[in-house]
C-alpha cells in the first residue's frame, strides 16, 4: 500500500511566475520519501554512509499534468517496488486536494544500494528491502 504525505506548497516552492518550479517536485518527492522511510522505522542516517551503505539516485523522470501554486494542498503517494537485490524504484504520484482531486504529477526515481567503502553495488540492507517489498 502506498504511503502517503501530506503538504501545502509554500512561496519557497515557486518560481517568479507563482508555480512550483519543476525541480521542486523533485524535493517535493524526496520529502515525502524521507518521510515514508521514516513512518517505516528506517534510520535515516544509514542512508548517509554510516553503516557503509549509501543509496543514490542513479535515473529520475517526471510527468508534469498541471501546475501546482502557493496554497495548494497535496498528497503525495510514495510506492516503492523492486528492480534487482541492490536497487529499486520509486514511483510518486502528486495529487492535487480539492473538490475534485487532480493528478498533478508522475515522477519516477531509481535507487542503486552501494557501499561506501568499496564503490560497487551492494545488496538492499534488510530494513530497506523489507521497505521496498511492503511497497
Amino acid at each position: 500500500m502506498p504511503f502517503s504525505h501530506l503538504r501545502t506548497v509554500r512561496l519557497a516552492d515557486t518560481d517568479a511566475a507563482g508555480v512550483v518550479f519543476f525541480a521542486r517536485t523533485l524535493a517535493l518527492c524526496h520529502e515525502a520519501y524521507e518521510e515514508s522511510l521514516a513512518a517505516a522505522g528506517l534510520d535515516l542516517n544509514d542512508f548517509l554512509g554510516r553503516a557503509d551503505i549509501i543509496v543514490p539516485i542513479s535515473r529520475s523522470e517526471a510527468d508534469y499534468k498541471r501546475p501546482l501554486r502557493v496554497g495548494d494542498k497535496l498528497r503525495i503517494s510514495v510506492t516503492p517496488s523492486p528492480l534487482s537485490g541492490n536497487a529499486f524504484a520509486v514511483t510518486y504520484e502528486i495529487m492535487k486536494l480539492g473538490p475534485v482531486e487532480k493528478l498533478s504529477a508522475r515522477v519516477r526515481t531509481e535507487h542503486v544500494c552501494t557501499s561506501l567503502s568499496k564503490r560497487e553495488r551492494t545488496a538492499l540492507p534488510p530494513a530497506l528491502a523489507a521497505w521496498v517489498q511492503a511497497g
